[in-house]
């Protein structure tokens, strides 16, 4: 076997097998999410991603508090508890919940043993992980309680799932200058280019079908920004498993790594859908 052969192999094969784990996911993964957008009625949507939220939640801090289960445990309830009011909009006391958790997360952190700077940075942990997964990730809930929300998270799916599997492919095969080496290796400035062009391509094509009521321009301008935001998410991520020193948030999905995985580029756009809608599409 000559050497060229040899490099092909070594570079190839292991993508090679990641994508057929991916495929392999895609496959099962795909078919409910369609049936629970398509078809699926508002409660058990929400439902369905209070559920997704707490196992998010759980895996952010089993990443970033190992072996620290009371801390986990009070993140754990604080990230729930700030996603109430999405979940339950007009929940009686809500307000004074919320209020309370945060004047607890502070108090629970003086009196917690160890170093105070070191407990300063695990009250940002907390504080990060809370926002962006208990406040931010059920934003999807938002987006599918609006008018033609079903149609809306399509679009949003649409942008961003195709933009990450153009970026996925691209950067493999011609990807060579780093994005972000710091944060993620892995990412090339050609695969960003990628998404951005396949997110594009997908979100204006889609919106003919989707979401009517946009402008060709208007849908074109969403279509780019969610691409963006959807990177920024996926970088986002990476730097916290960065600084938690570990390759996967965990390993619900073959060929994807943990719940965090998949999630990470989805946050960010849907809060974003979900505000401009309010604003522009009342």
């Amino acid at each position: 076997m000559n050497s060229s052969s040899t490099r092909y192999r070594r570079r190839w094969g292991p993508v090679e097998a990641n994508l057929k784990a991916r495929v392999g996911t895609a496959l099962v993964a795909i078919p409910l999410l369609i049936l629970l957008v398509g078809w699926g009625s508002p409660w058990f949507f929400a439902a369905v991603f209070f559920i997704v939220t707490i196992a998010a939640l759980r895996e952010y801090f089993m990443m970033v508090f190992p072996g620290r289960r009371l801390e986990r445990l009070f993140g754990v309830v604080f990230g729930v508890v700030l996603s109430l009011p999405l979940f339950f909009p007009g929940t009686p006391g809500v307000g004074f919940a919320l209020s309370i958790g945060v004047v607890l997360c502070f108090s629970l952190y003086v009196f917690t043993e160890g170093q105070l700077k070191v407990k300063l940075i695990r009250l940002v942990w907390t504080l990060v992980g809370a926002l962006y997964l208990g406040y931010l990730l059920p934003h999807w809930v938002v987006l599918f309680r609006m008018p033609n929300g079903r149609r809306w998270v399509c679009f949003v799916l649409l942008v961003v799932m195709m933009g990450d599997t153009t970026a996925y492919f691209i950067g493999k095969r011609f990807g060579s200058k780093k994005l972000a080496p710091k944060i993620s290796p892995g990412k090339t400035v050609e695969g960003a280019w990628a998404y951005l062009g396949g997110g594009a391509v997908a979100g204006f094509l889609g919106a003919a079908f989707l979401v009517r009521e946009l402008t060709w321009p208007e849908a074109l301008f969403l279509s780019v920004t969610l691409s963006v935001l959807g990177q920024l998410g996926d970088l986002f991520e990476s730097w916290i498993k960065r600084l938690s020193a570990v390759k996967d948030s965990g390993a619900w999905f073959p060929g994807h790594g943990g719940l965090l995985d998949r999630l990470d580029s989805l946050i960010f756009p849907a809060v974003f859908a979900s505000l401009y809608l309010k604003v522009f599409h009342p």
